[in-house]
């Protein structure tokens, strides 16, 4: 992150397409020629793991695996595992949301059909390929496919609950095998297609793990299933965000030098040019709630790893190319362990005019050149959804939007129109070296749009681009703009 950058955050989900959800196929291909087209040279997404509890990104069946519902039906076809009849007569899918309780049940059963023809017709060097595939990830991937076919064999209920501990068929195990070898397949053509147009990959991990994962369930002695993971109340909730991940062992990691965290960073790198930790306030001290708790409000903030993690990290892996997501109850102490390795940190530009903590370093006359900067995240109201909002929510009042919206309309001198587009230009020409946009506030969409809203359960993580709207007239828009501040 040594280079003035600009790139856009767009969940592989939220792609366009005819079948229910984004996928890696060819809109993926044709967003990266997109981004080119814009002098974008940065692709950031939402961890790309298979989805749990709430279709949640930060709620996976496993922190190594990849999501089977981004595996892309028409490079199924052109591999011919699939027949384009088999998609001839596919539901009627909303352009505009992700209908998981009918995408996920229709997808996987064509998921299913590939594997058999896989298995019945595949050449011997695809054989061969898949073969070599498991072994190069060996240390995650048998235990992965076990765990996914016992939960299949206990109705999808979470681990602790099971009473069928049967071994799987040996045909549910290679099914799941096969569906990582099929991701992975299609993740490393479109991130060689990436770097071929000058564009980094920048993925998202995690700090915790869903307690109903195939890590927990195959290393329970390294997390804590008596208390939970939140932080809390804060300018995103009220009551706090009670997230219900197990916490860490430190103690027990810090016994085998983190194996597992080495493992599951070094996992990440093969994937990622660029990584953003979230929560990385966590490994200095982190918000532990007693399981059973309704919200995270009565917890409590204890000592995490520190500098003793990142370097074993360093050591084991080399210099980390990683961001730190630094929001929320930052203290003197996780701004001094993350200036130690050098992470850049975060700003929001749509929380600079607030009363939050760290409205003062969001506005860009504070910023430093380590820096990523944001017009929003996917945790936050777009642009022009905060822009248009009149009402007070858990956090602010009707008088403390207005106030924010005045302070805006005179720190960026702008009426308001358009501000989407103020905040982009005002963040292009700051002194950061990379910022980063939604792809919602690229396309001035409202809180329709919004990606994900913290300590709401459902409902979250649904949004889709429509077909072609991100056109050539917005891309020459935004790379004039880059070209301009020399990004």
């Amino acid at each position: 992150m040594s280079s003035r950058a600009a790139g856009i955050l767009l969940h592989p989900t939220s792609l366009p397409g005819l079948y229910g959800i984004g996928d890696l196929g060819p809109e993926a291909f044709h967003f990266a020629d997109w981004l080119a087209s814009a002098g974008q040279k940065l692709w950031q997404m939402l961890p790309l793991g298979p989805v749990g509890y709430g279709e949640s990104p930060y709620q996976l069946f496993s922190a190594f695996a990849g999501n089977p519902m981004l595996i892309s039906l028409d490079i199924l076809v052109e591999r011919g595992l699939l027949d384009p009849a088999d998609m001839a007569n596919h539901p009627e899918f909303s352009a505009e949301n992700v209908d998981f309780e009918r995408v996920i049940p229709w997808k996987t059963g064509l998921l299913h059909k590939a594997f058999d023809r896989f298995e019945a017709k595949s050449m011997e060097a695809d054989r061969q390929e898949l073969d070599d595939f498991i072994q190069r990830h060996s240390t995650w991937l048998p235990s992965f496919a076990k765990f996914m076919a016992l939960k299949e064999a206990n109705g999808g209920g979470m681990w602790t609950g099971w009473k069928n501990l049967s071994e799987p068929d040996p045909k549910a195990l290679r099914y799941h095998e096969f569906v990582q070898f099929e991701f992975f397949r299609q993740w490393c053509a479109l991130k060689e297609y990436c770097a071929g147009l000058g564009i980094r990959m920048m993925g998202d991990l995690p700090i915790y793990i869903a307690g109903d994962s195939a890590d927990v369930w195959e290393h329970p002695d390294l997390f804590d299933m008596t208390t939970v993971a939140g932080v809390p109340p804060d300018y995103f909730s009220a009551t706090g965000q009670l997230w219900g991940n197990p916490i860490y062992h430190w103690d027990k990691m810090k016994r085998d030098g983190y194996r597992w965290w080495i493992e599951r960073v070094r996992g990440s790198l093969s994937m990622f040019d660029v990584i953003r930790i979230d929560h990385f306030r966590g490994f200095e001290a982190f918000w532990a709630v007693p399981a059973g708790e309704p919200t995270a409000e009565h917890g409590q903030w204890i000592t995490g790893p520190g500098a003793d993690l990142f370097r074993a990290l360093q050591d084991a892996l080399g210099p980390l190319p990683v961001v730190a997501e630094n929001l929320g109850v930052i203290t003197p102490e996780v701004e001094a362990l993350r200036n130690e390795f050098h992470f850049p940190g975060m700003a929001i530009l749509q929380f600079a005019f607030g009363k939050d903590d760290q409205a003062r370093s969001f506005k860009p006359h504070n910023y430093i050149h380590n820096l990523v900067a944001y017009s929003g995240t996917h945790d936050n109201d777009t642009v022009m959804g905060w822009w248009r909002s009149q009402g007070g929510d858990s956090t602010r009042s009707a008088e403390d939007i207005a106030e924010e919206k005045a302070h805006a309309r005179a720190y960026l001198a702008t009426d308001g129109s358009e501000l989407n587009w103020t905040l982009i230009r005002t963040l292009i020409a700051s002194v950061a070296e990379t910022v980063l946009f939604p792809a919602q506030d690229i396309l001035g969409l409202g809180k329709e749009a919004r990606m994900n809203t913290p300590a709401v359960a459902s409902g979250n993580w649904r949004w889709r681009m429509k077909p072609d709207a991100l056109t050539p007239e917005i891309a020459a828009r935004l790379r004039e703009m880059t070209t301009i501040y020399e990004r």
